[in-house]
């Protein structure tokens, strides 16, 4: 009648909600002095305050003020306060007023703050072309190709 409850039925019930909160959430950090070669690909979020020299995949990203990247960038959302060289495309784009952008940007929104810097051309895209995922081939500032799946071909 007053028994203990298990150890095993806590234990499970903490373990359950430690691996539930962490598997798609948090926040990483790319810090000031860190630099990274290579690609990202992250279902959280991102914050890069160092160097990315690579493409970045990820729900949300934030530029700070000090980071900077050099690939292609896909994302639901995308602040910049930083330097970006390469193409983004996100749902949604906020450039601050201390970005700095060369390349060309594909977005549903866009907001770009008064002294933001941008060398590229803008792009609305509907939502169903950002969901798919395909490689966007863009020549001269024009979408020539969209959605290109890579093939691969086996010897």
């Amino acid at each position: 009648m007053f028994s203990k409850p298990s150890k095993t039925t806590q234990t499970t019930k903490s373990t359950t909600h430690a691996s539930g909160s962490s598997a798609k959430g948090g926040l990483s950090i790319i810090n000031a002095d860190l630099r990274v070669s290579g690609d990202l690909i992250s279902d959280s979020d991102v914050q890069v305050d160092g160097f990315v020299d690579g493409d970045i995949r990820t729900r949300n990203l934030t530029i700070g003020q000090t980071g900077e990247v050099r690939g292609e960038i896909v994302a639901d959302r995308i602040r910049v306060c930083g330097t970006i060289h390469g193409q983004i495309r996100a749902k949604d784009v906020s450039l601050a007023d201390s970005a700095k952008v060369i390349g060309d940007i594909l977005h549903e929104s866009l907001s770009i703050e008064p002294g933001a810097h941008l060398e590229g051309h803008c792009r609305r895209v509907e939502s169903a072309m950002a969901e798919e995922g395909g490689l966007t081939v863009i020549q001269a500032g024009q979408i020539v190709a969209s959605n290109v799946k890579k093939d691969i071909k086996l010897s």
